[in-house]
């Protein structure tokens, strides 16, 4: 029995289960953040759609932004999942989209490509900033202010419910095929209570 974890896999057939970050939850806090910090604006959205987790995360994000006329998408752009390809496309939405409001990112090292490229065009102020992983680095840069949020996931809990679906399976018990572990947000109010050395 093949167990997947951490990113789904296309061909869920081929698999025992699945167990992954609740990706639609990370789009969906994300959203609700930002509607809670400012009223209406341009969204920058940097994703990798070649990926299920990224393609869940985004379109929950984008379901938000849809319900909310006051908002509109700038930009849709793949970033790869990489940092060194996020900090270029962002530099060129800045060019054409000076007042950007907020910027939605597909995991956090887009979300620190974003925040390069805006801090070289000196146009961080004001800019909402969101990532989805809740990475050492995020957390570092979420505690000096240069970024708002991020989708939280807990690398240690997939793999303890991992090991937990092995015995399972091999004990000859039946389990869910999806197996959604949950996502929080971190941000300014609440990071210290996460630390920012590790992962959660």
């Amino acid at each position: 029995p093949i167990i997947n974890v951490d990113a789904p896999v296309y061909e869920e057939d081929l698999v025992a289960c699945i167990v992954a970050s609740d990706n639609l939850a990370a789009g969906q806090i994300c959203g609700e953040d930002m509607l809670k910090r400012i009223k209406g604006g341009k969204v920058v959205i940097l994703g990798h759609p070649t990926t299920k987790t990224g393609i869940d995360r985004i379109a929950k994000f984008k379901e938000i932004i849809e319900a909310n006329p006051t908002f509109s998408i700038a930009a849709d752009q793949s970033s790869e999942g990489q940092l060194e390809i996020a900090m270029p496309v962002m530099e060129n939405i800045i060019q054409g989209n000076p007042d950007i409001a907020a910027v939605m990112c597909v995991n956090d090292p887009t979300a620190l490509g974003a925040i390069a490229a805006l801090r070289a065009a000196n146009a961080m102020e004001g800019v909402l900033i969101y990532g989805v992983d809740g990475a050492p680095d995020a957390k570092k840069t979420i505690k000096n202010g240069e970024m708002t949020g991020t989708a939280a996931q807990s690398p240690k809990n997939i793999g303890i419910i991992g090991v937990e679906m092995a015995y399972k399976i091999l004990n000859g018990e039946t389990v869910e095929k999806h197996i959604p572990v949950p996502v929080q947000l971190i941000t300014a109010e609440n990071v210290d209570e996460f630390g920012l050395d590790g992962w959660q």
